[in-house]
């Protein structure tokens, strides 16, 4: 599975692991965010909707529990826990609270990056079960596989500009508001957030 379809949100207050995760991932051909607290955690999820975190538990503000519990209010995108916590009660918190996974530190980027694709496959299976290739005119859009052509030639779209045309193709024929644009793309919150849209619509 290549990873340069996919948006990862990592959310560590330690520069060296962040720098590790960085330099693991982008090797691998993954795009990603980075967040340092919980507070820009959980704004950053809302506003660059992630295809999946990667979230470290002891942040300066607020506990990882916590965000996970607050994400999970308005998403379903898979988070994989890094912690140094080890213990299996703090293992399963961690699971019972929202997490899709627990990995404890230290780890390699081996297991970080097999279990990463498993959640990413359960993630694509997901859409497929619902997901049709939309056509009409010339442009033809697969949106479990996320691919996009126009006459016949393939488009290269950013992650947020396939979910904005992701969401205009389930709704085609009908109007859509900008507000139902915002929640779809953006998450829970960003409905006073009218400059997300005119970055990528004008």
């Amino acid at each position: 599975m290549s990873g340069s379809d996919w948006l990862v949100l990592v959310i560590e207050d330690e520069m060296p692991i962040r720098r590790f995760l960085k330099a693991a991932l982008e090797a691998q051909g993954f795009k990603m965010l980075e967040a340092l607290t919980g507070a820009q955690a959980i704004a950053m999820a809302a506003s660059h909707n992630p295809d999946i975190i990667l979230l470290d538990l002891g942040l300066p503000d607020i506990d990882g529990l916590e965000v996970i519990k607050r994400i999970r209010e308005w998403s379903h995108t898979p988070i994989i826990v890094i912690s140094a916590r080890g213990k299996d009660t703090e293992k399963v918190a961690g699971l019972d609270a929202g997490a899709d996974d627990y990995l404890a530190k230290p780890f390699s980027v081996e297991e970080l990056a097999a279990r990463m694709r498993v959640a990413l496959r359960h993630l694509t299976r997901s859409r497929q079960k619902d997901e049709p290739v939309f056509q009409t005119g010339e442009l033809r859009v697969d949106l479990a596989r996320r691919l996009v052509w126009v006459g016949g030639g393939e488009v290269h779209l950013t992650p947020i500009e396939f979910k904005l045309l992701a969401v205009l193709v389930r709704h085609s024929g009908k109007v859509v508001t900008q507000g139902q644009l915002l929640k779809e793309v953006w998450g829970h919150g960003s409905g006073e957030q009218a400059h997300y849209l005119r970055n990528y619509i004008h």
